[in-house]
């Protein structure tokens, strides 16, 4: 594809040679003479210098360097636009496997293909275009909308609802037992019956081995748009808002409410019953404890605002030194 037919369908601007032929795209450090890469942190500009790419994604043109430039308000988005040009994922046909079993008085809709040893239990709805992976599992009673896109040994369990355009990767279970017990007298547990469900709107994606669990009544919603990362725990009776990001080995425990634009970097704990609100961002390996107001920036464990953890943190490199002080003050005052 010539530079300027994929800056036409970016919707872009070419500043250069557009006769240029882009085989693929390309970080800058990984790119050859014929792929397209990007810069969206002015921090790496110098590496611009040294990358072997034909053209660059960048929001201003470059001048004084032999590449191209193809102007874009948002060159990481138009690099992922860039891609999808060049790499789409293979789809296997439509169809179903013979070793697939979908129990009687279940549906699935046109263009749907269903893969080896696929198991679709009884009052099962499923909409138009699903793509399910061998092994993948949908338990009774599920209602899924279009475009729903399962990979192997996913599982969807009883009456949950999911939207459309939904991605489940490899291993993710949606609506798994919560974790309710209830202590008798003698110190043994009773296990709660979890008779809630998971609820998944439009165009979420639940990545590998992620489980999100039913609520004990009620629901567990994940809203629209939000994108789970792998290996996340999400407790019974939780709302994850929409947009949200919620990075590896985060743990919500029961009845966390996660506003809209929330993002958890990785392995972030909450304790329950608390609502992170909209806009907030909560860094790595935070523990959350109470309620975060909107557009907090949080860190930490007991996380707090985060300038004032990283003066802390700073602080606490240093207390060896300091306590050294404070003994030595000490002895001068004592010996007074």
């Amino acid at each position: 594809m010539k530079l300027s037919q994929l800056a036409r369908a970016l919707d872009c601007a070419v500043h250069g040679d557009g006769d240029l032929e882009i085989s693929g795209v390309s970080g800058m450090e990984q790119a050859g003479p014929s792929h397209l890469t990007f810069l969206s942190n002015p921090k790496y500009a110098p590496k611009v210098r040294h990358t072997k790419a034909a053209a660059i994604l960048v929001t201003e043109p470059l001048s004084g360097l032999p590449i191209a430039s193809v102007v874009s308000t948002n060159p990481y988005l138009d690099f992922a636009r860039a891609l999808e040009l060049f790499y789409q994922p293979p789809r296997p046909a439509a169809g179903i496997h013979p070793t697939a079993w979908i129990a009687p008085g279940s549906t699935t809709g046109e263009g749907a293909s269903i893969g080896a040893f696929v198991s679709i239990a009884e009052d099962v709805v499923i909409g138009r275009n699903a793509v399910i992976h061998p092994h993948a599992v949908i338990y009774a009673g599920a209602r899924i909308g279009d475009d729903f896109l399962a990979h192997s040994h996913s599982v969807v369990r009883e009456f949950c609802r999911i939207g459309n355009r939904v991605i489940l990767q490899n291993g993710v279970v949606v609506g798994g037992d919560g974790f309710g017990f209830a202590k008798r007298a003698d110190g043994s547990h009773r296990k709660i019956v979890q008779s809630g469900v998971t609820v998944v709107e439009d165009d979420v994606e639940i990545q590998s081995l992620t489980a999100i669990d039913r609520a004990t009544v009620g629901e567990t919603r994940i809203r629209r748009g939000a994108k789970i990362d792998n290996l996340v725990q999400i407790g019974h009776a939780c709302e994850v808002g929409e947009d949200n990001i919620v990075c590896a080995q985060v743990g919500l425990a029961g009845s966390t409410t996660l506003e809209r634009n929330v993002l958890l970097a990785g392995q972030v704990g909450s304790s329950g019953h608390l609502r992170v609100r909209e806009n907030a961002i909560v860094y790595a390996q935070s523990g959350i404890g109470g309620d975060v107001p909107a557009g907090g920036r949080i860190s930490g464990s007991p996380a707090f605002a985060a300038n004032e953890w990283l003066r802390a943190i700073t602080a606490f490199q240093k207390l060896p030194e300091i306590l050294k002080t404070v003994r030595e003050l000490k002895k001068k005052l004592e010996g007074k």
